[in-house]
């Protein structure tokens, strides 16, 4: 084990830091309750990434066209990495196409891999429990208001394997990650059925069979 308490690194690895292949950007000033509407350009939070990507079943907040353009340099991509850098600092989720030209708030990081091709195995770094751990144990502030800065996470040790092999784990753990998300989907309208069928049953307006 490292002294920085990650592997030694297999044959054909490398360490780097995440600052030197990525760009980290913090997110952008608090979005006033004035300057949000109910249909706009989504602003994602800390509460809307879920399973490793951003989740838009919650009610998300939008900001008005105005504010977003003057907010654009706060805008993601596809490929990019949200982290949350307070609270629960850490927890991140990748952008996909479906979110492109969203924004971000102030307490997420936004990390874009140089190589885009890199994004799948970095979030899966980043996501795992020792990266989470070494952030956990760097982060400042008190119980509930900790936070990490920019500098904090490009100090970020990587194992870097070779590109081919960064591909394959990126690949195999998106695949798992997808079978629980189309899992958890799976719950959540069984739920929304039996919460149906109990108002039917308990209202009269549904007989059992007799």
């Amino acid at each position: 084990m490292s002294k920085d308490g990650l592997d030694d690194l297999p044959p054909g690895w490398r360490r780097v830091l995440l600052g030197e292949i990525c760009d980290i950007q913090a997110g952008g000033p608090a979005v006033r309750r004035s300057d949000q509407v109910p249909a706009g350009v989504p602003l994602v939070r800390p509460a809307d990434l879920r399973n490793q990507r951003i989740s838009a079943e919650a009610a998300m907040v939008h900001v008005d066209s105005q504010k977003a353009r003057a907010l654009r340099r706060y805008r993601i991509a596809a490929g990019d990495i949200l982290l949350t850098r307070t609270g629960t600092v850490g927890r991140a989720g990748l952008v996909t196409t479906d979110e492109d030209g969203w924004l971000y708030n102030t307490h997420l990081l936004r990390v874009r891999a140089h190589d885009p091709a890199q994004a799948p195995y970095l979030l899966a770094f980043i996501s795992h429990r020792r990266a989470a751990d070494w952030l956990d144990r760097r982060a400042v502030g008190t119980t509930g208001m900790r936070s990490i800065t920019v500098r904090t996470l490009a100090d970020l040790p990587v194992s870097l394997p070779p590109l081919d092999r960064q591909r394959d784990i990126g690949a195999a753990l998106t695949a798992v990650d997808e079978k629980i998300r189309a899992h958890e989907e799976i719950v959540r309208v069984t739920m929304e059925l039996r919460e149906t069928l109990s108002d039917l049953l308990l209202s009269g307006r549904l007989p059992t069979s007799p």
